[in-house]
């Protein structure tokens, strides 16, 4: 079939790969000039299967409420006269129940792991070089109700096959020594040696080139304006999906299938065809700081629990990243937010990078309410999603991009996941025009 992937993220990159290897015909739409140019260019770099509790949980309401008003919360919700932000808000509300949560960490994790596996192949097959670390990740906590919290979770991490040890604060320091200098201040933390970190950006661009050398075809610098349809009821299809492409020219290209891995720009193009997904931009922000001083920097991905902030070691570069402004579709950078990166991160290593010139970022994380992303089919039989992954797109990406090669074929994905519109463990969520 011919198959155009709109979006050229990790999740659209990694669809593209994969169903070239199925033996499609593919073309990837993209509005900037290259991969991985959005969400998926300088994030927090952790493959996090650990930590997949999603936002929405039982402790989440009364921390949001404390949370507002304060420039440098780790979770800013800005109330805005927009329907889709409040019916979103209400969503998340309803997904922190302890059951809706137990499920939302099932899936989770269950994705996540398929995802994990999959990278590593394909890491061996390609040969990628992104400043991997294969050295887990390091969660510490300076609360001692937070850490008493953590301890079911992590418990269920293991029930659910995820190695997440529970750990004492000396332990933690002994794993990262790096963090000698608030030994006094940490009361525990957990360690998952199984987790990874690297550059999603390096990564993606890499596996963009190797999909082009494959045959994929790619089309940057490209908008892409709607999606055509033909047909009602089950007879319904996407025809073909109109663009400006970087000469200013308008067309339609038309394929036999369509997927989309727009992260939370999906919803603009889907809501005229009738699809409303319940997904909403998470502004995430980080900071790149070159490494003065490497025998002071840490070597093991860390979550900082206190700050909700994420740390990688990225070669001589230190990425820290973290906070999530819920407050509509603009990029603009919250120097409060930025300010508060860099004072955390230079209590934690005072004398290991560069702090005078941080390189600030930002990008919209596509979350949905229970952290649950969209993956499969919808009512109109050739358009796919792969869309919603939040926090976890790299930690999802690879997997993501496998899986949806195997619906597209009409093949059965091998992870035990609740796929959108297919039937499976006698369970349906099929997605509905309005």
């Amino acid at each position: 079939m011919k198959v155009i992937v709109l979006g050229c993220g990790i999740i659209g990159t990694s669809s593209a790969w994969f169903l070239k290897k199925q033996g499609h015909d593919v073309t990837v739409i993209d509005r900037q000039p290259g991969p991985a140019q959005e969400t998926s260019f300088a994030n927090g770099c952790q493959i996090s299967v650990s930590h997949a509790e999603p936002w929405a949980n039982p402790s989440a309401p009364l921390k949001v409420l404390k949370w507002l008003g304060k420039e440098d919360a780790p979770l800013l919700f800005r109330p805005r006269a927009e329907l889709l932000q409040w019916l979103w808000g209400l969503q998340f509300l309803r997904e922190c129940t302890p059951a809706r949560t137990a499920n939302n960490i099932r899936q989770i994790v269950a994705i996540s792991e398929y995802s994990r596996q999959t990278l590593r192949a394909l890491r061996a097959e390609t040969g990628i070089q992104y400043d991997c670390l294969t050295k887990g990740i390091l969660h510490f906590y300076t609360d001692q109700k937070e850490f008493d919290n953590s301890l079911p979770a992590a418990k269920l991490m293991r029930d659910l096959g995820c190695p997440r040890e529970s750990i004492a604060a000396d332990e933690v320091v002994r794993r990262e020594p790096a963090l000698a200098g608030i030994r006094d201040k940490i009361v525990g933390g957990d360690y998952t040696d199984t987790d990874e970190s690297g550059d999603v950006y390096q990564f993606t661009t890499g596996l963009a080139d190797r999909a082009r050398a494959a045959g994929v075809q790619f089309q940057f610098n490209t908008t892409i304006t709607r999606l055509l349809t033909e047909g009602t009821g089950a007879a319904a299809k996407i025809t073909g999906v109109e663009i400006i492409d970087a000469a200013g020219r308008h067309s339609v290209l038309k394929a036999d299938a369509f997927v989309m891995a727009m992260g939370s720009h999906a919803q603009a193009l889907l809501k005229p065809v009738g699809i409303s997904l319940m997904i909403y931009p998470g502004k995430g922000y980080s900071a790149t700081y070159r490494i003065t001083r490497p025998e002071l920097a840490p070597t093991v991905s860390l979550t900082d629990d206190g700050y909700k902030l994420v740390v990688s070691r990225l070669g001589d570069r230190l990425r820290v990243a973290g906070t999530c402004e819920i407050n509509g579709y603009g990029r603009d950078l919250n120097t409060a937010l930025c300010a508060a990166i860099t004072r955390r991160t230079r209590e934690l290593f005072p004398d290991a990078c560069d702090y005078e010139n941080p390189v600030y970022w930002t990008g919209l994380r596509p979350l949905t309410p229970s952290n649950v992303p969209y993956i499969g089919k919808t009512r109109f039989d050739n358009l796919f999603l792969n869309t919603g992954h939040g926090t976890l797109g790299w930690t999802m990406g690879a997997g993501s991009g496998r899986a949806i090669a195997d619906i597209v074929s009409g093949l059965t994905p091998e992870v035990d996941f609740a796929f959108t519109g297919i039937a499976r463990n006698q369970q349906k969520n099929l997605l509905q025009p309005a």
